[in-house]
């Protein structure tokens, strides 16, 4: 199941404040400007610092490009 629409509309980086990726088959929120990614459990995103996990630069890519071509849209505009 799906993050509500209207919640992804106001989910920000707890760090930086600004949008994210919302990667639904993958259960996680990214963070591309501090390459951190956030775990969604039970439809409940994970949003803490300390549990975010900083991902590798070739993983950073992958996400990137995967966001790309899956039309994957920030959670909100900045």
């Amino acid at each position: 199941m799906a993050l509500d629409p209207q919640l992804l509309e106001i989910l920000a980086c707890p760090e930086d404040k600004g949008p994210l990726l919302y990667f639904v088959d993958e259960s996680s929120l990214y963070n591309p400007r501090l390459k951190r990614r956030y775990a969604v459990r039970d439809d409940i995103p994970i949003m803490l610092i300390d549990e975010a996990e900083t991902v590798s630069d070739a993983e950073h890519e992958r996400l990137l490009a995967k966001a790309e071509a899956d039309g994957v849209q920030p959670t909100f505009s900045a």
